[in-house]
């Protein structure tokens, strides 16, 4: 057994990290899960104590959503129709309990190709804030992510926040994923949508791919196919060609490669066509 730390301010948790080779934890809904044993092992620092790291802000820069802030919490918020994807992947990861415990930074941190948050924040364009007794730092979630279970956090450093800015607070949204049933299950696919549409034309696009690669990412090539198109053809407009950079999955127990990519490609389309929808 290592030891548990609980600290009530931030400061005490980054002078542990600094001076240890302590963990930070919260909801533990995905540390558990990848345990052998019943208990923790190694020193831990609970981060669920700190207020600072809590809660959604909004100032002219745009929002601020404090890293361990649970889903249940973020699925309940009043925000712009921009933020409905991330709302929706909220209402679908694993059930209440893990809703009532999961919070956004662990989804982040744990760095899973299948974190439900992902593709949403990256359609948000979301940074992320870390903190260490050396200072704080800013990071683009799609550089923030270099691998299966791999990030750029440093073992001293604490993911604090996710920040969005404000010009990703613009326009609808959606979150679609595929898996063998609707909750308490890994993506076979999932994705995000976010348009900006003027006078029934696509002004902006954000799309994001998850579960179909080492990471979750932008579709940008697809997104600069969109910009200028009718927003009622856009669902036309997905290809394999404007998807071949950002999705290369594997097989295993729950899809195959090509059973994969295919999805991911019908889900994007079911965005659209939804998202289209919504500003009939």
């Amino acid at each position: 057994m290592g030891i548990y730390h609980r600290p009530g301010k931030v400061k005490d948790a980054l002078a542990v990290l600094a001076a240890s080779n302590a963990r930070p934890v919260a909801g533990c809904t995905d540390v558990f899960a990848a345990m052998e044993n019943q208990e923790l092992s190694g020193d831990v620092v609970d981060v669920t104590r700190l207020q600072e790291l809590k809660g959604v802000r909004e100032d002219s820069d745009g929002w601020r959503i404090g890293a361990a802030t649970t889903w249940r919490e973020i699925s309940q918020l009043e925000m712009p129709r921009a933020f409905e994807m991330l709302l929706q992947s909220g209402r679908e990861i694993g059930g209440v309990q893990v809703q009532n415990s999961g919070t956004i930074g662990g989804n982040i941190c744990n760095a899973s190709p299948a974190a439900d948050g992902v593709p949403p924040l990256l359609a948000l364009d979301a940074s992320v804030e870390l903190m260490s007794v050396r200072g704080t730092r800013y990071i683009r979630l799609n550089d923030f992510l270099t691998g299966a279970g791999r990030s750029v956090c440093q073992k001293d450093e604490l993911v604090s926040a996710i920040l969005i800015p404000k010009s990703s607070g613009t326009g609808h949204s959606r979150f679609l994923k595929l898996g063998a049933r609707k909750h308490l299950v890994i993506s076979i696919a999932m994705v995000a949508v976010r348009l900006d549409v003027e006078n029934s034309v696509i002004k902006t696009a954000a799309i994001a791919v998850g579960a179909c690669g080492p990471v979750a990412k932008r579709a940008f090539d697809l997104e600069i196919a969109l910009i200028g198109a009718e927003v009622g053809e856009a669902a036309g407009l997905v290809s394999q060609d404007n998807l071949a950079s950002i999705i290369a999955p594997i097989s295993d127990i729950r899809a195959t490669a090509e059973y994969r990519a295919e999805a991911a490609l019908e889900l994007i389309r079911r965005g659209l066509l939804d998202v289209a929808g919504s500003f009939a």
